[in-house]
């Protein structure tokens, strides 16, 4: 599915986030910064968007990491496009069983990744696992708005942005799984538990705009 939007998906986001997972991204960066990571992975990197804000803005050397070729291809053009090859390495892997040794990256990022790991709790002891001790992994995931936005914010979710992602990518599946995947997935205090379950030392968040995103800060 992912290999079939890659070359839409820049698009897509931006149009359907109205450019607002720029900003998410930004609040990610500006959060890892105070940790002055040198060496960063960035899992799910898609077609590189968080690798290359997390570069730019900590000037940290980047690998970026994704199943899907095609999105990894479309990345790799973006970041000749403005000179990076140097400081982001993107390569073809598994989140769930990720070709590094313990302990040696200074910080981890995931952008709208982890809801889509056939085995969560797996997927995230592998995050923890490959970074350094008292370092951190940051997550940017879609939550649930909460109040009296959630009903209007829901027939967006689940009526229009289907039909504009269908019209855009020409997948039928991809922008339908998307609120599906969503709505089935834990946010703020229930995905907390599951990072503290998975052994993450200290979990903090942050939700963005309403609760359509957040941000998790697990330190090992």
């Amino acid at each position: 599915m992912f290999d079939n939007i890659a070359p839409k998906y820049d698009l897509l986001n931006h149009v359907l986030s109205m450019k607002i997972d720029v900003l998410w991204r930004n609040t990610l960066v500006k959060w890892m910064n105070a940790d002055q990571p040198k060496e960063v992975l960035d899992v799910a990197t898609g077609t590189g968007d968080l690798a290359i804000a997390v570069q730019k803005g900590t000037g940290a050397k980047m690998i970026g990491l994704d199943l899907s070729q095609q999105m990894l291809n479309v990345g790799i053009e973006k970041i000749k496009k403005i000179n990076l090859t140097e400081q982001i390495e993107m390569i073809k892997g598994d989140a769930e069983n990720l070709p590094f040794e313990s302990n040696k990256f200074d910080a981890v990022s995931v952008a709208f990744g982890v809801r889509n790991f056939e085995n969560l709790e797996k997927g995230l002891s592998e995050l923890k696992r490959v970074v350094k001790e008292d370092k951190s992994v940051y997550i940017l995931e879609f939550s649930k708005v909460e109040g009296f936005l959630a009903p209007f914010y829901m027939f967006y979710f689940k009526n229009i942005l289907p039909q504009i992602g269908k019209l855009v990518s020409k997948d039928n599946r991809a922008y339908t799984y998307l609120p599906d995947s969503v709505n089935a997935f834990p946010f703020g205090e229930k995905m907390k538990t599951i990072l503290l379950d998975v052994g993450f030392r200290k979990v903090e968040y942050k939700k963005l705009s309403l609760g359509i995103a957040t941000i998790y800060k697990a330190t090992k």
